[in-house]
């Protein structure tokens, strides 16, 4: 079951499924590693989302989270 990132609870590691908003958008978001297959986990949701990428941790706004659509993952297949 696929929803927008910003509607994924903290702490919880998803996988992303698939971008959407305009082309510039989209392939700067998978520039910085949100890239479809890609697992991330959120670690913040507030006004903003701050989620892990690789290692790298990232704010975004809960409007561009919303573009980022995720699937979560099974407690075996999560990412460290």
């Amino acid at each position: 079951m696929t929803c927008p990132l910003s509607k994924v609870r903290a702490g919880t590691c998803v996988r992303i499924k698939r971008l959407l908003g305009d082309p510039a958008q989209c392939q700067r978001l998978r520039e910085m590693g949100f890239c479809e297959e890609q697992q991330i986990r959120l670690l913040l949701r507030s006004r903003s989302v701050v989620c892990q990428v690789c290692n790298v941790r990232f704010g975004l706004s809960a409007g561009l989270a919303d573009s980022i659509w995720v699937e979560p993952l099974p407690p075996e297949r999560r990412a460290a």
